[in-house]
Order: C-alpha cells, then structure tokens, then sequence
C-alpha cells in the first residue's frame, strides 16, 4: 500500500466512530509501531489533519466539523486539481517573452507543492490529460497589445475579421475586459466605430495598435447586462427563453450539466428531462441543441424551433 492510500485511509477509519486505538488502526493498515508515528505527525504537522488522542475514550479521534472537503493535502477536489495541473502546463507552454524569467519562481513553487502532495509533474503528462476543443491559434502581438490595453486602461485600434459575413474593418474600441471561454479568448470592448458594447475574438484581430487616449469606461453593471445575460459567448439583452426537451437516455447526461447560470431544469413522469434559460442570440445556441441530434426537442420558442427544424433539412437535403 502506498504512503497517499495509506494516509488517506486514517479518515475512512477515523471519520464516523468514536475512537480507534492504536493497535486497531495498525492491524487494518498492516502497520508497525514505528510507522504509525510517523504517520500520524505527517497528518498532524504536514496535513494540518485535526487527529488527536482522546484519554477519556481511550482511542485516537477526528475532531469534529471536519469533512471530506475541509481535509487538505492529498485529498484535492477535482477544481483544485483541475487548477493546478492547468496552471503547470500553461507555465511549460509559455513562449519567452517578458513575462518568462519573472514567472520562473512561481512554476518552481508550483513544481514543488505538486511534488509534495503526490502529483509528480513528470508523471502528469502520463496520468492526467486536459483536452482542448475548437482551440483557435492567437496572435501573440495582438494578444500582448489587447491585454496590455485593458491593463492600462488604454484605446486600441484594431484589424478585424468578422467570420459572420467575411468582411475586415479597422475600428477604434475600448477595451473592458478579455474572457477565456471554451478554449478561446475574446475581447469585451465598447466599439467606437458602432458606439455600442462589441465582443471581438482575439484571434481575429490581425493586428492591434495601443493608442495614447485613455480608454472609455463603462459601468461593470452595464457590461454584464448587455454582454453576460444571454446564452454562451454570443450574450446581450435577453431575446427569449429556450425550453428544451431531452430524451431519457440523454437526460441521464443533460441533468448535471450548467448551459446558464439562470437555468432552470425538471424530469418529467416519463424520465425525459426540460431545461429553460435566456438567450439573446441563436448563432451558438443553435450549434449546441444540434449537437444532441434525435435526442432534443425544442419546445420554445417558436421561432427557434422553427429555425432548428430548417437547418437540420438543409443538412439532410446534403445526403440525398
């Protein structure tokens, strides 16, 4: 049994009973005096894991209040796991530039805390896998000159490719924030050009030019109306509700999914399953429900059922 099994499985012993004595946790974990010590101040000093001997009871005890989320160390949630191997292979991944030499240090660190807690950095590659979906490649210069931009508070005058209709424009815009969103960065910007609140894709942008104004600021409340209130990456104003209709099988799936932070989500009699959230545009919408094929039904609303149905016979006309 290795050391992390043999660590982790004093809190299946001792979360729920009373007390254990000493020869009782040796004999389940088939250990020696020697090494239960040594165990128990690594989980004490090391882990911070709240074991002590109670006299009164004549065993060793967890104290109470502390649960399977509380216990740090080894016991990391998939979030925390998910965060950290993210932030490895990000610094491993990171071309030279300025920022290069400064984050040394920190992926030293992060090399270390790794190690310590039994994921070896040089075995995550092997055990761990992070898949990227529909990644686009970014242009480093215009990512640096949109990122900086933002940080400074600064104009950009911008190149853009628009994917909706094939045309590039050179507009002028205000940086506000840039979002990481399904393997992809954007830039939320207030357009000059337009004189509204614009989403731009980063890789899209073929060149960005910092220029020496100061940048138009806009409420943080305005900016989460009108770009964080819809479905998917294509947000605004809310233009409707979506109600789905999603077969038995695929519910099993569907039930623990988030497609909004305002969804709303029940299991009919017959074991299929509702889901309803806002939108406000169809473009991503419509390439999600599509993913689904047979096993969705949109319910409402109309126009979006509609829309729906045209598109999956303009697909099958390809097939005839």
């Amino acid at each position: 049994m290795s050391e992390i099994v043999r660590l982790y499985r004093y809190k299946e012993i001792l979360l729920g009973r009373r007390a254990v004595q000493r020869q009782k946790i040796m004999e389940i974990l088939e250990i020696s005096e020697a090494t239960f010590k040594r165990d128990i101040s690594k989980l004490r000093d090391q882990l911070h894991v709240p074991i002590k001997f109670d006299r009164e009871l004549g065993g060793y005890i967890m104290q109470q209040g502390h649960t399977d989320s509380e216990l740090p160390g080894l016991w990391f949630s998939p979030e925390e796991v998910l965060a950290l191997v993210t932030i490895q292979q990000l610094l491993v991944q990171l071309e030279p530039g300025l920022l290069g030499p400064k984050l040394k240090p920190l992926q030293g660190r992060l090399t270390e805390l790794m190690d310590k807690h039994g994921l070896k950095t040089k075995d995550i590659a092997k055990h761990i896998r992070i898949l990227q979906a529909g990644k686009r490649s970014v242009i480093i210069k215009s990512f640096e000159a949109v990122a900086a931009a933002t940080m400074e508070r600064k104009r950009l005058k911008i190149i853009h490719f628009s994917r909706q209709d094939g045309k590039i424009t050179e507009r002028e815009v205000s940086p506000q924030r840039i979002v990481h969103y399904r393997d992809n960065w954007y830039l939320d910007a207030w357009c000059h050009l337009r004189n509204d609140l614009r989403s731009f894709s980063i890789d899209a942008i073929s060149q960005a030019n910092i220029l020496e104004l100061d940048a138009k600021e806009v409420a943080p409340e305005f900016i989460e109306k009108s770009l964080s209130s819809g479905y998917g990456i294509f947000a605004g104003i809310t233009k409707g509700w979506a109600k789905l209709k999603f077969t038995p099988e695929r519910a099993r799936w569907v039930a623990g999914e988030s497609w909004h932070p305002l969804q709303r989500g029940a299991t009919e009699a017959d074991g299929s399953y509702l889901l309803e959230f806002p939108y406000s545009d169809e473009r991503e919408l419509i390439g999600d429900i599509l993913r689904y094929g047979a096993d969705v039904e949109v319910i409402e609303p109309k126009e979006l059922r509609i829309n729906i149905k045209n598109t999956l016979g303009n697909a099958s006309k390809r097939y005839e």
